[in-house]
């Protein structure tokens, strides 16, 4: 793997039927950026992520990350890896503690076994005080420190989000996987949910941001790439992609002059 790529994404076609969700995608991450990915309902975004995480295989194409091709690998062994994703809709787990929403998380890098973990060894005891301890500076980390021991379903909605981002931190990404975080928060939680981004970038994490709020993915990417139709049909900076004319169509189904 190129020091400058962390993951990169050659020609990747999906094929539904007669129907390509994915066309010919192609393109490349580098290790502590920020790459927002937009377009129209139905461009691909979703898929797109699907396919990175092995929740589907691509018809044609290659997925490298680390410099390991992705393709045919389970979910949960690209998990292990360090590619972490999250989804449209909040998947919290119903009568749980905000902090074992969290801790659930951390227990994706367990190293102790089945047996040490019945046993209560000391060695599983110790990872158990770690996990823990994880679990609360990610919260702390997100603003909900104060709420750990709440259940994490009774929270107000905002940091319903919050939770499910302290959950995917607590997994120790090198790359996290984003899709629509900012769907349904208000003004003020998107602006916190912009600002922890921009932090996590600033200490080396890398980011995919899948969202429909242009204003955060406008002021918080490095690169947005815009698909429409399956098809990546503009990427740059953000400054650019906003004044290029394929993007005003897509968006707005008009012309630019």
């Amino acid at each position: 793997m190129s020091e400058t790529r962390i993951l990169e994404i050659s020609g990747v076609t999906k094929l539904f039927g007669g129907l390509a969700a994915l066309k010919d995608v192609s393109l490349e991450v580098a290790p502590g950026e920020i790459k927002g990915i937009i377009g129209p309902n139905g461009a691909g975004k979703t898929t797109l992520f699907d396919v990175l995480t092995g929740i589907l295989t691509p018809t044609e194409g290659r997925v490298l990350f680390k410099g390991r091709d992705l393709i045919g690998m389970r979910p949960d062994q690209i998990t292990a890896m360090g590619m972490i994703r999250t989804f449209q809709t909040i998947q919290l787990f119903a009568g749980m503690t905000v902090l074992e929403n969290a801790m659930v998380g951390c227990h994706s890098q367990t190293r102790s076994g089945f047996l040490a973990t019945s046993l209560r060894t000391p060695g599983a005891r110790r990872e158990e005080k770690e996990i823990i301890e994880d679990a609360h500076a990610v919260l702390k980390e997100v603003g909900l420190g104060t709420r750990a021991h709440e259940t994490g379903t009774n929270l107000p909605y905002g940091q319903q989000r919050m939770l499910e981002l302290a959950r995917a931190l607590a997994s120790r990404p090198e790359i996290l996987l984003l899709d629509e975080p900012a769907a349904g928060l208000n003004q003020y939680e998107t602006g916190e949910l912009s600002e922890l981004l921009s932090g996590l970038r600033d200490r080396g994490l890398t980011i995919l941001l899948v969202e429909h709020d242009m204003g955060l993915v406008m002021s918080v990417s490095d690169e947005v790439v815009v698909l429409d139709y399956g098809e990546i049909i503009a990427q740059g900076s953000p400054e650019d992609v906003q004044n290029d004319p394929r993007v005003i169509e897509a968006y707005l189904g008009i012309e630019a002059d």
